[in-house]
């Protein structure tokens, strides 16, 4: 921080995570102040995080572990939330400058149209919340004036690509993507894959559900929609390529054919710090990079054959309306369902591609549009597990 500059405060959902873990880390080197922390149901690590960075306010959202946690952090004079209703309160708490949202799944909507409601600031890393719902928040934002700073590295990548630039410039965003564990292999070789290698991602190290959302490439397609919200872009701007080496985070291409591209070494620290600090570049903690190390970048393009759950996830945002939203909800449970073995790999794009033709198109305006949407897709995904 530099001389006269106003610590900032930092609330963080999903504190215990591999974002939260991390964002902490860069917290703890620049001194930020931590206004709230929420998570899960870890309530061991929220414990020590409450006791290093004495926040005013903590949520555990799984409310059978409030007492619990009650009891550990009895010496303390805190406040504990629970549940919904305490993300939302964490989301809408006027003393603090932003809110860091990294809770996993469809959780996160709520809490982000709360903050953004309420005038808060949000560094999003939670891809639901723009996938099922990119038009409610990106309308509140621009009525209130909100910035939504991107933390995902893809998006983060656009981001500061587009710095000093205008958006009426662009021909389009290059999003990379590092094609997952299964790059180049067959339909006929996923067959059998296992739990263990879908988990085992050769660049990052990311929560199970991003983990399996990158092996079957459904990651990408939920950046894919995300970028066209963020960035007010419509689908033909966007262009997926597979970057193997997670280098090159992603790249704009302007109207004068210029590209330019963000790099770094794949660390989550480079786009947290830089949503956390922006508009400030300063040290971080992760490594150099070191273009002569890696010695060859290759780029090509996806199999969207293959890796089905990427081309439906497209076809989603080009119909519009209800369809992302609905086959987010549908992906969920059959990420859940394959880490339970009740489904191969192949049938979680299976199940996607059955979504979006089984249901009709239908616009959504508020959010409880978005939760009917939400539980239908989810109820027909389970009658079909």
């Amino acid at each position: 921080m530099g001389v006269g500059d106003k610590m900032k405060r930092v609330s963080i959902l999903g504190s215990t995570g591999s974002i939260g873990k991390q964002a902490l880390e860069v917290i703890r080197l620049h001194k930020l102040s931590v206004t709230a922390l929420a998570a899960h149901s870890n309530i061991k690590l929220l414990e020590e995080q409450t006791r290093e960075f004495n926040p005013k306010l903590i949520c555990i959202y799984n409310d059978d572990l409030y007492k619990e946690l009650k009891i550990r952090l009895s010496d303390v004079n805190i406040r504990i939330l629970t549940g919904m209703e305490g993300l939302c309160e964490i989301a809408r708490f006027s003393d603090t400058d932003i809110l860091l949202n990294s809770v996993v799944g469809m959780v996160g909507l709520l809490p982000t149209l709360t903050a953004v409601e309420a005038g808060n600031t949000v560094a999003l890393a939670n891809k639901e919340t723009l996938v099922a719902g990119g038009k409610l928040v990106m309308e509140l934002a621009k009525k209130r004036n909100v910035n939504i700073l991107p933390v995902d590295s893809e998006h983060s990548a656009i981001f500061q690509a587009l710095q000093g630039n205008d958006n009426n410039e662009i021909n389009k965003v290059i999003l990379t993507a590092s094609g997952g564990p299964f790059f180049n292999m067959t339909k006929n070789q996923l067959q059998n894959v296992t739990l263990e290698q879908a988990l085992n991602h050769p660049n990052w190290s990311m929560g199970k559900k991003v983990t399996i959302d990158s092996s079957t490439l459904m990651n990408k397609g939920l950046e894919f929609i995300e970028a066209k919200w963020l960035f007010d872009l419509s689908p033909n701007q966007i262009e997926v390529v597979v970057h193997r080496q997670s280098v090159v985070h992603s790249a704009v291409e302007y109207k004068d054919y210029s590209v330019i591209a963000q790099m770094g070494v794949p660390d989550m620290k480079i786009p947290i710090q830089y949503a956390l600090l922006y508009p400030k570049r300063t040290k971080c903690p992760t490594e150099k990079l070191s273009l002569t190390d890696y010695g060859t970048l290759t780029f090509e393009k996806p199999d969207y054959e293959t890796f089905e759950c990427l081309r439906a996830s497209i076809k989603a945002i080009e119909l519009g309306g209800a369809y992302p939203c609905i086959i987010n909800a549908v992906n969920e449970v059959a990420v859940e369902s394959f880490i339970k073995k009740k489904i191969s790999f192949l049938q979680i794009g299976e199940l996607i591609t059955d979504a979006l033709n089984h249901f009709s198109f239908n616009e959504i305006n508020t959010y409880d549009d978005v939760i009917k949407f939400d539980t239908g897709a989810r109820e027909y995904a389970e009658s079909l597990i």
